[in-house]
């Protein structure tokens, strides 16, 4: 099963939906949050949609693992 399409739904005053769909026809919902930041965030879900689609949804916790810690500059020596 791969992730195929990400939609997100703001309504107001600052709540947001993400509906995410699979190849084989499952569908999922989530609340992307950080209150009242909807837009942010959902300028944050379609930069990370990039990553996600064509990945298995089943990989819920090395999804999360790979957009935290690529999401972060990491400075200092080499």
């Amino acid at each position: 099963m791969k992730i195929t399409k990400l939609t997100t739904y703001r309504l107001p005053p600052r709540w947001m939906f993400l509906k995410i769909e699979t190849d084989e026809g499952v569908v999922g919902w989530g609340e992307p949050v950080i209150e009242g930041r909807a837009r942010t965030v959902e300028a944050a879900v379609h930069e990370l949609g990039e990553y996600l689609i064509g990945q298995d949804p089943a990989r819920i916790n090395d999804l999360w693992q790979v957009m935290y810690r690529a999401g972060f500059y990491r400075g200092g020596r080499s």
